[in-house]
């Protein structure tokens, strides 16, 4: 069976849940693509990305290339204005300073998720592990804490993206209480 299956699997009694993926480096893109496409192509989802490793127009650019329907995505990118890239106001954008600003992150996907049509959407936050670099375990803690609770208020399928690190095993054990699903997506091979 493969990882989306195992995932549709595991979800597939849920209306809205919150699932925390691990992943390793490797696979990493892949998976992400693999979700996100699963959830815009099969299931007709719209959602909102929030890319905190690749610009937006990279990110978008990968999942156009992958079959991605990237109209039915908001983007919040806590990139482009960090590396000192050019923001160009867009519709399906919201370019924030960067990932250490964690009330910035919250307010863009605040105004994103209201955007969104529909009853059904999803939000996919791209990785764990990049908050890590910019903060420390426990206000990533408290942050997902909040975030989880606002995936909940707003009802939307969400997931979170962990890479599979040592370093981030004693977050990953915390943050459990807050998910209602682990996925494990590939182990170090």
């Amino acid at each position: 069976m493969g990882k989306i299956e195992e995932f549709d699997r595991e979800v597939k009694d849920l209306k809205e849940f919150i699932a925390l993926a691990t992943v390793s480096a490797k696979e990493y893109q892949k998976t992400n693509i693999e979700l996100v496409k699963h959830l815009t192509k099969e299931k007709n989802i719209p959602g909102v990305y929030i890319t905190l490793n690749k610009p937006f127009e990279t990110m978008k650019s990968v999942l156009e290339k992958s079959g991605v329907d990237t109209k039915m995505i908001i983007f919040i990118d806590a990139v482009t204005k960090t590396a000192g890239g050019k923001v160009a106001k867009t519709k399906n954008c919201l370019f924030i300073g960067n990932p250490e600003n964690l009330s910035d992150i919250s307010i863009a996907m605040d105004q994103a998720v209201m955007a969104l049509p529909g009853k059904e959407k999803f939000m996919f936050f791209d990785s764990l592990s990049t908050l890590l670099l910019y903060n420390s375990i426990e206000t990533v803690a408290r942050f997902v804490h909040f975030l989880a609770g606002k995936m909940r208020v707003w009802k939307v399928k969400g997931i979170i993206i962990s890479l599979e690190r040592e370093e981030d095993k004693e977050l990953i054990e915390e943050l459990s209480q807050f998910c209602d699903i682990i996925i494990d997506f590939g182990g170090k091979k």
